[in-house]
């Protein structure tokens, strides 16, 4: 049985089987027999490498550990409004951090936790490539002149670039449109791109 750690661009924990490129957390979410009871723990989301120095911790969702999440890639884990991860990705942290010009962890993960509660955005002009829109219901990738549909296991067929509801938080926005690319992937293979 697929565990409730899978996050969506919306921030959503679903159950998939699907594993994704990226790992995370926010704290503590699950009880002790594994069950989501909350979103977040902690204003500090961050998006980490899925190997690091060969940790690996089984089972997944301990009883008082943090909840292990995974996303389909970086622009997932940027929608949802995580960031880079200041251990596991030092460089990238050291890079995002001059991006959004602040001035530590406590800094931006404040300024992204108002902007993730804050709800959807209105879309500036030429998103940039990783930003998601909700299209209709879905959430959908950008990509050059086309929006991608999201699924936990990766992107459906492109369709025609229309307005729609931002959703990846307009700090990330502007780290995307700087042209980010870091130690994790930026967006799955599935979209037919090497990003």
């Amino acid at each position: 049985m697929a565990l409730q750690n899978r996050v969506t661009p919306l921030g959503d924990l679903i159950a998939d089987p699907a594993r994704g490129l990226v790992y995370g957390n926010r704290g503590c979410l699950h009880d002790a027999e594994g069950r989501i009871r909350r979103r977040w723990a902690t204003r500090r989301w961050i998006a980490c490498r899925l190997e690091f120095k060969g940790w690996h911790r089984s089972p997944l969702m301990q009883p008082g550990k943090f909840t292990e999440l995974f996303f389909l890639d970086e622009a997932t884990a940027f929608s949802a409004g995580h960031r880079p991860c200041a251990l596991c990705r030092r460089d990238d942290y050291n890079r995002f951090l001059a991006l959004v010009d602040a001035p530590g962890a406590d800094a931006i993960d404040d300024r992204l936790h108002e902007e993730r509660t804050r709800g959807r955005h209105t879309p500036s002009p030429g998103l940039p490539d990783g930003a998601f829109v909700l299209d209709g219901d879905e959430p959908s990738l950008v990509l050059g002149d086309a929006l991608l549909p999201w699924t936990p296991a990766g992107y459906g067929p492109p369709r025609k670039r229309r307005r729609a509801a931002l959703i990846t938080p307009p700090s990330l926005v502007e780290v995307l449109r700087a042209g980010w690319a870091g130690a994790v992937p930026l967006i799955h293979p599935t979209a037919g791109c090497s990003g």
